[in-house]
C-alpha cells in the first residue's frame, strides 16, 4: 500500500552530476530490496497459516481473532513509525522495522493457542506495518529527487516477494514443518537485512529540489490576498472543501473495498484450498502466488492503463473484474478454476487502491491521501474477523464472496464519482 508523495518543483537549469545519479539508482535497487523482502516474509506466513490452525486447534472466528493481531498490529505502529522517521530518518527506522518483522515471523508456530497466535502477531504486524510506513517515506524522498513516478515499480516488487515467498512455501510446505520454515525465514530477513541495510544506512536521503523563494513568496501573498478578501470567520473556499473531503471519504471507501479483499485473500485463500477443495499443501499455497503474481502484473502495467482508459474506467474496470474473478474462485468446484478465480481477482485488485488515493491526492493534496489512506487500511482490519465469522455461522466459500460484493461496490462507488477531481489534471 503507497503514502503520500512529496512535489517539488525543479529549479530551471539546475542539474545532477554523474555521481548523484549513481548514488539515485543504488537507493532505489536497496528500496526496492526491502519492497520485495517485505512482500517475500509475509506470503512466507500466510502460505503456513493452515498448518498454524490446525496446530493451535483454532476455529475459523477465532482464527480470525487471532489473524487480526496482524493488522491491529501494523496500523497502530503506522503512526509511531511516522514519527520515528521524523526523529530518526526513515533509513535507520526501515533497517530497524525489517529486523523487526524478521524475528516476528518465526514466532506463530512457537504457540499452542489461538490467544497466545494472536499476541504474537501484534508483534509480527508491527514489524510489517513500521516497515511499511518507512520504507514508502524512504521512497517519497527518493521519487521527490528523481522527480519521476517510480513507486508503483517498488509494490511491484513487494508483490513480486509475495510471489517469491509463496511459491516457495508451496515447494516446501508438504516437507517441512511452519517452525523450521519460518526459522529459515527469519535467517534470510535478516541476512538481506544487514546487507541492503548496510548500503541503505550508508546512502544519504537525497534531498528534494526546492521551488525558487521568489515563487513561494508569490504563492503565499497570493493566498494571503485571497484570505484577507474572504468573510471574517470564513475560508474563501469552505463550500469547495466540504464536498472535496466527502469526495476524499468516498475515495476512502474504494480503498477500503480493496484492502478487504487484499486482506481475505492473503489469510484465507490456501485455508479455502485446503479446507474445502482438499488441495495439497503446496498447491493450496498456490493461490496467494498466483494472486501475487497478478497483482504484480497489473501494477506494472498500471500507468500504461490508466493512460489508456482514464481514472474511472480503470477503477470500475478493476472493480469489475475483481468481483467476478472473486466469486469463481470462492465459488468453483474445483481447485484449478478457483486458481483462476483467484488469478483475475489479482488483476482486477491491482491498481484500485493506488488510483484511489491519487485521486483523493488532487482533491485535497497530501491531506487527502492520508485521509483516505487511513480509511482504506480499515478494510485490512475489517477483513480477516469478518471472514472468520461469516466462515463461522455460514461457510468460508461464501464468507469469501463478501469480497466480491466489496469490490463491485468499489466500481460503482467509482462509477458514481466519475467527473471528480477533474481539476486535479489528468484523464478522469
Amino acid at each position: 500500500m503507497s503514502t503520500p508523495n512529496k512535489t517539488w518543483s525543479a529549479i530551471p537549469g539546475r542539474r545532477r552530476s554523474a555521481t548523484a545519479d549513481r548514488s539515485l539508482t543504488q537507493l532505489r535497487t536497496v528500496i526496492t530490496a526491502f519492497f520485495a523482502l517485505d512482500g517475500f516474509v509475509f506470503a512466507g506466513w500466510v502460505v503456513r497459516i493452515p498448518a498454524i490452525k490446525e496446530r493451535t486447534g483454532a476455529s475459523e472466528g477465532a482464527l480470525g481473532l487471532a489473524l487480526l493481531g496482524v493488522s491491529a498490529g501494523a496500523v497502530a505502529t503506522m503512526v509511531a513509525t511516522g514519527r520515528l522517521c521524523r526523529r530518526f530518518g526513515s533509513h535507520p527506522t526501515t533497517v530497524a522495522a525489517a529486523a523487526l518483522l524478521s524475528l516476528g515471523v518465526a514466532l506463530p508456530p512457537l504457540t499452542g493457542s489461538a490467544l497466545a497466535l494472536g499476541l504474537v502477531l501484534l508483534v509480527f504486524g508491527a514489524g510489517f506495518g513500521g516497515l511499511n510506513v518507512a520504507m514508502n517515506s524512504a521512497a517519497v524522498d527518493l521519487i521527490a529527487a528523481l522527480r519521476r513516478p517510480v513507486m508503483p515499480g517498488f509494490h511491484a516488487a513487494f508483490s513480486l516477494g509475495g510471489m517469491a515467498g509463496a511459491a516457495l512455501g508451496g515447494l516446501i510446505a508438504g516437507r517441512l514443518a511452519p517452525t523450521p520454515h519460518l526459522a529459515l525465514l527469519t535467517a534470510v530477513g535478516l541476512l538481506v537485512t544487514a546487507v541492503a541495510g548496510r548500503a541503505l544506512l550508508r546512502l544519504p536521503v537525497p534531498e528534494p529540489v526546492l521551488a525558487s523563494a521568489s515563487a513561494s513568496a508569490s504563492a503565499s501573498a497570493s493566498a494571503s490576498a485571497e484570505e484577507s478578501a474572504a468573510p471574517a470567520g470564513r475560508t474563501p473556499e469552505d463550500p469547495a472543501r466540504g464536498a472535496a473531503r466527502r469526495l476524499v471519504a468516498v475515495f476512502g471507501l474504494i480503498a477500503l473495498c480493496t484492502a478487504y479483499g487484499e486482506g481475505a485473500m492473503a489469510d484465507w485463500a490456501a485455508l479455502h484450498l485446503d479446507q474445502d477443495l482438499d488441495a495439497s499443501p503446496g498447491v493450496a499455497a498456490a493461490g496467494y502466488s498466483v494472486f501475487a503474481l497478478m497483482m504484480a502484473v497489473g501494477r506494472l502495467s498500471g500507468t500504461a492503463l490508466l493512460e489508456r482508459l482514464g481514472q474511472t474506467r480503470t477503477l470500475v474496470a478493476g472493480g469489475a473484474t475483481a468481483a467476478a474473478g472473486m466469486l469463481l474462485g470462492s465459488l468453483a468446484p474445483t481447485v484449478w478454476l478457483a486458481l483462476l478465480g483467484f488469478a483475475v481477482t489479482g488483476l482486477g485488485l491491482a491498481n484500485l487502491f493506488p488510483v484511489a488515493i491519487a485521486r483523493a491526492g488532487a482533491l485535497t493534496g497530501p491531506s487527502g491521501v492520508a485521509a483516505a489512506s487511513t480509511v482504506g487500511y480499515g478494510g485490512i482490519l475489517l477483513g480477516p474477523p469478518a471472514i472468520g465469522f461469516l466462515a463461522d455461522g455460514l461457510s468460508l466459500p461464501i464468507a469469501l464472496t463478501t469480497v466480491a460484493l466489496l469490490a463491485a461496490m468499489a466500481a460503482v462507488v467509482a462509477y458514481g464519482t466519475r467527473g471528480a477531481g477533474r481539476a486535479g489534471g489528468g484523464p478522469v
